[in-house]
């Protein structure tokens, strides 16, 4: 079956509609960063770039750390950039352009996001890397897609659930990280489950000058316990990519750049620092 022209947009040079890459652009292992900026501050430390693209806030550098290929790419904010750099990521590497079909060999990506985020929890202190193992997602990215889950994902997700069942509209989905990339990528971090919120504002608990719908939410998300689960950061991408990882067959692990305390409203004066600690973190264990 042929991918249609409106599905699959494809640029008159050979190129994929948003990320403007082409096929042989994407290396087997993507970084993934949220702020276009930080693009440069991963491929600083790259041994060699072979090519920098960019259009609108997606910016691409491809090179080699040692003798590994790797590409390091900017998402912007939110899972509605997700959805459209996941499935464009896809279907360069899985879709063959010329006939718009799928190629019959399957390529699963490394895909490792460096993110930062805050912590909901007091004794995860500003400064702290942290590896999601789960990703929660408050967005509704998921209610268009089929996700199958896990017996573990599907108990965890029930817990969930009737925690925050009384908010009504909101609908959680989660899925857990590639076991293989916090195996190593993640190894000897703190882990735990990461939220993923629509907005930055009111659905992160933050009190400015509009009322918030739902008061005392970082109270309400540090109290959830399920085992030894516990939920400890919040930002806005990381449910996204673990979900659409997972429906696309790659391997995704966010590693998060702890910048605030939520609950003690703080916020870190040295955030770049914390930053490149984790971008050089992930780089050597790639």
């Amino acid at each position: 079956m042929k991918i249609s022209e409106s599905d699959l947009i494809i640029n008159p040079d050979g190129s994929i509609y948003h990320l403007n890459l082409l096929p042989e652009d994407v290396a087997d292992t993507v970084i993934t960063v949220g702020d276009p900026d930080r693009v440069g501050e991963v491929s600083k430390y790259f041994d060699k770039v072979d090519y920098k693209k960019g259009k609108r806030e997606f910016i691409t550098h491809t090179g080699y750390v040692g003798s590994k290929r790797v590409t390091v790419l900017s998402t912007g904010i939110g899972t509605d950039n997700i959805d459209i750099v996941f499935n464009e990521l896809d279907a360069l590497v899985n879709v063959d352009f010329k006939t718009r079909e799928i190629k019959p060999n399957f390529k699963s990506l490394n895909i490792i996001r460096i993110g930062t985020s805050g912590a909901v929890q007091p004794d995860i202190p500003m400064g702290t890397i942290l590896a999601s193992s789960y990703g929660l997602g408050m967005d509704a990215l998921m209610n268009y897609y089929i996700q199958e889950i896990s017996e573990d994902e599907k108990s965890l997700k029930d817990d969930i659930s009737a925690h925050f069942g009384h908010l009504g509209a909101i609908k959680p989905y989660l899925t857990g990280a590639s076991s293989s990339l916090i195996d190593t990528i993640g190894k000897d971090l703190p882990k735990g489950i990461t939220i993923t919120a629509p907005g930055f504002y009111a659905p992160q608990g933050r009190l400015v000058r509009a009322k918030n719908a739902v008061p005392d939410f970082i109270k309400l998300i540090n109290s959830f316990r399920s085992n030894q689960h516990r939920i400890t950061n919040l930002e806005m991408e990381t449910a996204g990519i673990y979900a659409l990882a997972k429906v696309l067959g790659h391997q995704a692990l966010s590693i998060n750049a702890i910048l605030a305390s939520r609950v003690n409203f703080e916020f870190s004066k040295e955030p770049n620092k914390i930053v490149e600690s984790a971008i050089k973190l992930v780089l050597e264990r790639i």
